[in-house]
């Protein structure tokens, strides 16, 4: 019969020359100490789970002493006797995905489902800020407290983008859900810091400046991209990825195709007389049998229009500028100063050590703002929010809805209209 061992018997416990030889305790039957040819002694457990032989190795000796591991594995035995299988329990904890499969399957799975730049944001916000930080935690162990925690850490610097991130780490947790790697998503109920909408629309003033800027700037084109944007309300990415297989002049219509719109839907936008004359304008020069504005550099679209909407700004800022008491003779002056044109930094710093007060001009508009004011135009024109939603590509009505308050005007004339005619018959009624 074996006997209990002690911690003298497993010290003593010889190397076999090779493989490896399991000491059995005589007390607890199926734990033993097992010793290896490589010099190694560790505490195991042999038990049945249905009709399989299953051996779980419980800890190395000396971190575990004889007594903690018999102590273990009559604990396990329990277990094993209500039905559980620690073996089988311990493995599938390694093999449990970590958020690292999931954005693995997230980017095989989810990402090709949207639009290629969006997807793009998607990435970078998983490799620059998620996965530094929650990479190797098992998704099944992810807790709300962690998802707060990310988000804490990111607003510090970047509050809108930490907004960005729980919304991208929540849409995947909702996946891991539906894929049976956890029960309930961490990622619900974050609380999201404020943010302030972005609603920049340009003035007549404004308009005027930038179209100054634009017969100012000469023939390209980026600027032919960027007065399609304007007279369209495209996104910029859509007017770049135009083809002219998509423009239908007969009906005159854009039919923009479902992998270049945002909302992944065919998209079918009417062309204004001004559209019309810009299209066939830049048709006439033949630059691309396929693309309507392509790429001077290289086969394909063009990739951005950066460098033109950057001097677009300056020179429109500039000619606000010009409007200014006392700015002329200061551009004057230092551009003799500089035997050149100044440009926007070196104006404003000129000004500002002359104490003579600047409008911000064009300074912080964007290209999207083009789309915004597009909107705004249609809105103080009477055009209904469906109307301009529909002209957008807009899929849920919300996002038209941030239009709403430029028709305040028309309402305001609506009430006073009734008010009017109630006043009148009230008038004339007699005492």
């Amino acid at each position: 019969m074996s006997e209990k061992l002690t911690d003298k018997i497993v010290r003593s416990l010889p190397f076999p020359p090779s493989g490896n030889k399991i000491t059995y305790c005589g007390e607890l039957k199926g734990f033993g100490c097992r010793v290896t040819a490589h010099g190694s002694k560790a505490f195991i457990l042999n038990y049945r789970a249905g009709k399989r032989e299953r051996r779980l190795t419980i800890g190395s000796y000396p971190e575990w002493s004889v007594a903690r591991a018999r102590e273990q594995a009559a604990h396990l035995k329990r277990q094993i006797d209500l039905g559980s299988d620690p073996l089988s329990l311990r493995n599938a904890e390694k093999s449990a995905p970590t958020v690292k499969d999931l954005f693995d399957r997230y980017c095989i799975e989810h990402l090709p489902t949207k639009a290629q730049r969006s997807a793009a944001d998607d990435k970078s916000m998983w490799q620059g800020l998620i996965l530094p930080r929650l990479s190797q935690v098992k998704v099944k162990d992810l807790t709300a407290a962690d998802v707060d925690a990310l988000h804490r850490e990111i607003t510090r610097d970047r509050p809108v983008r930490a907004n960005r991130v729980i919304e991208v780490l929540r849409k995947a947790l909702n996946l891991a859900v539906r894929w049976g790697w956890l029960e309930k998503n961490p990622a619900v109920g974050v609380r999201k810091n404020p943010e302030q909408p972005r609603d920049r629309y340009l003035g007549k003033a404004e308009l005027a400046s930038l179209a100054w800027a634009m017969n100012a700037h000469g023939p390209s084109t980026s600027l032919d991209a960027i007065r399609l944007i304007m007279l369209t309300g495209a996104r910029k990415s859509e007017a770049l990825k135009a083809e002219w297989a998509n423009i239908d002049f007969g009906a005159e219509v854009w039919i923009k195709p479902s992998h270049h719109t945002k909302q992944r839907k065919v998209h079918k936008v009417p062309l204004s007389g001004a559209a019309i004359a810009l299209l066939k304008s830049v048709q006439a020069k033949m630059l691309s049998t396929r693309f309507v504005f392509p790429s001077p550099t290289k086969v394909g679209p063009l990739q951005d229009v950066r460098k033109t909407w950057d001097n677009l700004v300056s020179v429109g800022t500039i000619h606000i500028w010009r409007s200014v008491v006392g700015f002329p003779e200061l551009e004057a002056q230092l551009g003799t100063l500089l035997d050149r044109q100044p440009t926007l930094a070196e104006l404003h710093s000129f000004a500002k050590a002359h104490e003579l007060s600047l409008p911000s001009g064009l300074q912080g508009v964007r290209i999207h703002d083009l789309r915004h004011t597009y909107a705004s135009l249609l809105v103080s024109s009477g055009a209904s929010l469906p109307l301009i939603g529909a002209l957008l590509g807009h899929t849920q009505a919300q996002t038209t809805q941030r239009y709403a308050h430029l028709s305040d005007d028309p309402q305001r004339a609506a009430t006073e209209l009734i008010g009017n005619i109630l006043s009148k018959e009230n008038s004339d009624r007699p005492l």
